[in-house]
């Protein structure tokens, strides 16, 4: 069954609106869920949160890092009819974008839902209803006569457009549905782990980071392990599940437990790390599986790399259908990632650093 607490967390994070530059509103509501259970909260110049707990003094720096932003639209141009073109802000396969509900949001907070129109195939050519539509070419509809209607109720060009959908337990009560779980299910994950582990001695201190501005370069990730500094650190994301017609025959799939990130398009994980962490979740019996992928990257790309290196590697849950309106995780593989990061505090202290550092050189 899912804990009722837990079921909350995910419906509240899920649903709070936040597309890359703008993730305000789930910093927010992450400070409000960890302020009682952290040390220190700060931000970066760019709006990244970062948070401490405190361990002992001359032991390792440990980061988590989860991106709080989603991949949406900015309102691009309001036409005369007062149809408003868009434009992209992360990546889109444009077959998903038509016939979706929006929801814009203006500088004065105000939230109006807008559909993006699609053409019925009634009197369409065979050519024409087969093609991928151009962004360009697409638009959103308020249900208004005219762009001064439109500029009435406050919207501007460059306010937010971000995809609407309700969260839901799915039938087997253990998959679950949202947007946005690229990448708020990490930021849940770091949550709930931070809070269970609060009660709990640790030798090393840890840093938990909420990013911004992952989907359109990995930049909030950037600027905050150069102001962090850790020793140590992991990406929290989703991968691809590999369960679906036509998929590769890949171990990460939903149920299937954590995936641990091999390599990716941004990063090869430290090799040492992957075995401790490998071996960590076989002796607490955390369930676990492997992931390559040959394209795309998570913060991982910009922290190992961030001041003289860091010893890093990413973390995932398999997830069906990221980057639209509609994605799916399952429970129990954030339980098993809650766990497996609760541990690796628990077990990391300076002889742990000592040995990874020395792992590169033999």
């Amino acid at each position: 069954m899912i804990d009722k607490n837990d079921e909350l967390l995910l419906k509240n994070i899920s649903e709070i609106n936040g597309i890359s530059g703008f993730e305000n509103e789930v910093a927010a509501y992450i400070k409000e869920q960890i302020k009682d259970d952290v040390d220190e909260i700060s931000f970066d110049n760019l709006g990244s949160l970062i948070a401490y707990q405190k361990g002992n003094k001359d032991q390792p720096l440990v980061m988590f890092c989860a991106h709080m932003d989603e991949v949406g639209f900015v309102v691009k141009n309001i036409e005369d009819s007062g149809l408003i073109r868009i434009h992209n802000v992360g990546g889109w396969y444009n077959h998903i974008i038509l016939n979706q509900m929006y929801v814009i949001k203006t500088r004065d907070n105000k939230k109006y839902f807008a559909i993006s129109g699609a053409q019925p195939p009634h009197g369409m050519s065979k050519e024409a209803a087969s093609k991928v539509l151009d962004l360009k070419d697409m638009y959103l509809d308020l249900g208004v006569e005219n762009k001064q209607m439109v500029l009435d109720l406050g919207i501007n060009i460059g306010d937010s457009v971000t995809p609407y959908q309700k969260f839901m337990v799915m039938n087997d009560n253990k998959t679950l549905l949202g947007k946005a779980w690229d990448d708020r299910i990490g930021c849940a994950m770091i949550i709930k782990a931070l809070k269970d582990i609060r009660s709990k001695k640790h030798d090393c201190n840890v840093c938990y980071a909420f990013s911004v501005q992952e989907e359109v370069g990995l930049r909030g990730a950037q600027t905050l392990s150069n102001k962090v500094k850790p020793d140590i650190a992991f990406a929290i994301d989703v991968t691809f599940s590999y369960d679906l017609p036509n998929s590769v025959k890949m171990d990460a799939k939903l149920g299937n437990g954590v995936a641990l990130s091999i390599m990716d398009g941004s990063v090869i994980a430290h090799r040492g790390l992957l075995n401790f962490v490998s071996n960590l979740a076989k002796k607490h019996n955390i369930k676990y599986c492997y992931d390559i992928l040959s394209a795309g990257g998570t913060d991982s790309g910009a922290i190992h790399t961030s001041n003289d290196g860091v010893i890093n590697m990413t973390l995932s849950l398999p997830c069906r259908y990221f980057h639209s309106h509609v994605s799916l995780i399952h429970y129990d593989d954030f339980v098993n990632g809650v766990k497996l990061i609760e541990e690796i505090i628990l077990a990391i202290n300076d002889k742990v650093l000592t040995d990874l550092k020395k792992s590169k050189y033999e």
